[in-house]
């Protein structure tokens, strides 16, 4: 049976991958992938929830601890640093450089941050 942040990981997982899919269908343009929207309203709609819905599942999972919910948050933190890696790479190609590049390292932070999570859920893990 699976627990709640179980289901909040795999759900966050799905969105970054919808996310991610729809960004290299239509090349990082607004609403050249398969979801009709603007860059703004996707990364918001499709990129936040899942930061969100990560430090849920963490700080609700107290206990007991739970190692697949490690590593389906590093999984995610991977998945959000690779969208602000490509983020700052394509950076130096639109004319609001500067913020995507700010984005991306904000993006790259907040994936650190969820894998760390990740990192220590796995720790206590294999304490208890």
């Amino acid at each position: 049976m699976a627990s709640i942040p179980h289901v909040l990981s795999v759900i966050s997982i799905i969105l970054l991958i919808i996310y991610g899919a729809d960004v290299i269908v239509g090349g990082g343009g607004a609403g050249d992938g398969f979801i009709p929207l603007d860059a703004m309203t996707r990364g918001v709609g499709l990129g936040m929830p899942p930061i969100i819905l990560s430090f849920i599942a963490f700080f609700i999972s107290k206990k007991p601890p739970f190692k697949g919910l490690g590593i389906m948050l590093i999984v995610t933190g991977v998945l959000i640093m690779m969208g602000g890696a490509i983020s700052m790479a394509s950076a130096g190609e639109s004319e609001n450089s500067a913020r995507m590049a700010g984005e991306g390292g904000g993006l790259i932070a907040i994936g650190v941050i969820i894998a760390a999570l990740g990192g220590i859920k796995i720790k206590k893990s294999l304490i208890t």
